[in-house]
């Protein structure tokens, strides 16, 4: 049963143009203070969902985003200081990349934030599919090796695990050797302790379900790893395999669920009168979240005529591309009235009994004005129908 919402933002700037007629996302270069700007906004919305009662405010860590889409480079300090102007609210890692960390300062960084926050604070990882991110710190993304990639997130993986919950421990692997076995004040270090540990364990952990290969679901199974899938087939097409497959997966693993036990499940959603107006207002949304994400591999099936297309801004509209109609249609937007949200999530609350919580939220290149009426919305006529 569905009782906890949260909400995405992923760090997004106000733009000044939108859409596929607007700046190409290549061409985008803000100013210094204007990319500072998504920490007032951030604030600005956090401050909103805690008044009227979501349960998780989420956000990603990205770097070197001078375009404006991505722009919080560090979670767990941007928490700290959330967490002082907040009472409830809970704050989501989605994620911390592991490759772009070594994995103790990961697991130190973690546990100061979830002592200094009083437990506010949800452990996440991910892997990097920004090469410019990834790369650029020393190890390969998703992109450039996705096997090399693999193999490094689940060694870290594995260590940060280990330094959660062992009083002291060792680690030898292709990467890492820890600790070295190195003299330290008369003896040779063997084992090595995380000093702070977390204040509650075992620590809730998330992770994105992208390309739902078996091998990361069992990985994620291994180590109590809960898994977030964004709207896909929400009718019950590609999602519902997805959900199934989990669901089978904890099986194997000994442990027999529900369908969308352990899972939450991520919707775009913009509410209006009609469905057809909320598709109106939110269709220059839409593309600019396309722009961005598109040419990443996020849109499947697009030849690279439609993905160059994206980048040459009007050319965009002969392309062919999918439209935010089909994404309704699929079940990855949540558009129109409130009580068309209601019926649409109630309908999911039926088919996977066992979700107890999804993620709302607007699209990269929403304006803050939006996404706080949004949100406000949604908290008043369609959250009072669950939380009942």
């Amino acid at each position: 049963m569905i009782t906890k919402f949260g909400s995405l933002f992923a760090g997004h700037v106000d733009f000044e143009d939108m859409g596929f007629d607007a700046t190409p996302v290549n061409e985008r270069r803000l100013s210094d203070e204007r990319l500072a700007g998504v920490f007032g906004k951030t604030e600005a919305i956090v401050l909103k969902m805690e008044e009227l009662g979501y349960d998780t405010f989420w956000s990603a860590e990205h770097h070197f985003q001078h375009e404006g889409y991505e722009c919080i480079p560090n979670l767990l300090m941007m928490y700290v200081h959330l967490a002082h102007l907040t009472k409830n609210i809970k704050f989501g890692c989605g994620f911390n990349v592991n490759p772009m960390w070594h994995p103790l300062r990961l697991a130190e960084d973690y546990a100061t934030a979830d002592i200094l926050t009083g437990g506010r604070v949800i452990f996440g990882l991910g892997r990097g599919y920004h090469s410019r991110e990834v790369d650029t710190f020393g190890a390969p993304s998703t992109v450039t090796d996705n096997d090399a990639n693999r193999e490094l997130f689940e060694e870290q993986t594995e260590i940060i695990m280990k330094a959660f919950n062992e009083e002291s421990f060792s680690f030898k692997g292709k990467y890492y050797d820890l600790p070295p076995e190195v003299p330290y004040r008369g003896y040779t270090l063997k084992e090595i302790t995380l000093v702070p540990r977390p204040r509650t364990l075992p620590v809730e952990t998330w992770q994105p379900i992208v390309s739902a290969g078996q091998r990361a679901m069992d990985f994620m199974a291994k180590h109590g790893i809960k898994g977030i899938i964004g709207g896909g087939a929400a009718a019950g097409g590609a999602q519902d395999q997805v959900i199934t497959q989990w669901r089978d997966t904890l099986s194997k693993h000994g442990r027999e669920t529900e369908l969308g036990t352990d899972l939450c499940i991520g919707y775009s959603t913009h509410i209006a009168e009609t469905e057809e107006m909320a598709i109106k207002e939110a269709r220059i949304f839409f593309e600019e979240n396309m722009k961005m994400f598109a040419p990443l591999g996020f849109v499947r099936g697009l030849s690279e005529e439609q993905i160059s297309a994206l980048a040459r801004g009007p050319a965009a509209r002969s392309a062919s591309l999918p439209t935010l109609e089909e994404g309704v249609e699929a079940g990855a937007w949540l558009c129109g009235p409130a009580e068309l949200v209601t019926e649409k999530l109630m309908d999911v609350q039926s088919r996977y009994p066992g979700l107890e919580q999804i993620n709302i939220g607007s699209p990269v290149g929403t304006p803050q004005n939006v996404i706080l009426e949004q949100l406000e919305r949604f908290a008043k006529e369609v959250m009072p129908a669950f939380k009942k």
